[in-house]
């Protein structure tokens, strides 16, 4: 379903142009809870343009109704990788790998050079760079419930940081995990799951975000099953782990 929502998203072309033989494409999802029973989707969108897609969901429904409501177009060559709502309004995205760049420069995202940032997106106005977030790679990401800190995951130095939120000189550490740190979210005990791809296996440790203290709780040799691990999330005693690589989510009791 369609309802334009022009004045919020002033900026937005319209609709996504997807031909018959096309794939909307997407990449990282936020979820932002709403008042009521109708929540917003921020989609990051690969397809006919670089995009945050934003949707609305009426939950009332048994089955959940969608409606594309508006976008805002990523700035050049900012290659999007994942999305995180704001308390304040907008959002904040992270990008990950410049779109058009040679081979070569991916290989030295991946050998620990910074390339990307995070960047944020208010309506009144519009993108502006993080100031103090240049990662190598720079993906997942979550933020404080203060709105004080945000948390990313940096891939190409296979490193946590958190930094400070509305400094003019932000508070940045960083710590080094060992594995490609694909995504974060919260645990229900108020710690940072981070999950990612090691040297044959899917790994999720805890971060303490105060502390920085890290701990394994789950890691997963590759098999025809299951591999490439990105994500992890909790489901009662139970670790729900998404994959980049494969078709299914494998399921862990730590």
């Amino acid at each position: 379903m369609l309802n334009f929502e022009e004045k919020r998203y002033p900026t937005c072309p319209g609709p996504p142009d997807v031909p018959a033989d096309s794939k909307f494409s997407t990449h990282g999802l936020w979820l932002q809870p709403g008042p009521g029973t109708t929540h917003t989707l921020y989609v990051v969108g690969h397809g006919s343009r670089e995009s945050i897609e934003v949707f609305e969901i009426d939950t009332r429904p048994a089955t959940p109704v969608l409606t594309w409501i508006g976008c805002v177009i990523a700035p050049e060559p900012i290659g999007l990788n994942s999305v995180r709502g704001l308390p304040d309004g907008g959002f904040v995205a992270t990008n990950w790998l410049a779109r058009g760049i040679a081979p070569e420069v991916r290989t030295r995202m991946m050998a620990g050079e910074k390339n990307g940032e995070l960047w944020e997106w208010h309506a009144a106005s519009g993108w502006k760079k993080v100031t103090g977030s240049e990662a190598a790679g720079a993906n997942g990401l979550e933020i404080s419930s203060d709105g004080k800190w945000y948390y990313v995951a940096a891939w190409g130095s296979q490193s946590f940081f958190r930094l400070s939120r509305g400094n003019a000189t932000p508070a940045r550490d960083e710590i080094r995990l060992g594995f490609r740190v694909d995504n974060i979210r919260f645990a229900q005990d108020g710690s940072l799951l981070a999950a990612g791809q090691a040297d044959g296996a899917s790994v999720v440790v805890k971060v303490n975000p105060d502390t920085l203290a890290v701990r394994e709780i789950a890691r997963r040799r590759d098999d025809t099953v299951f591999r490439g691990g990105t994500v992890a999330v909790e489901i009662g005693p139970d670790l729900w782990i998404g994959s980049f690589q494969g078709d299914r989510i494998a399921v862990i009791t730590p």
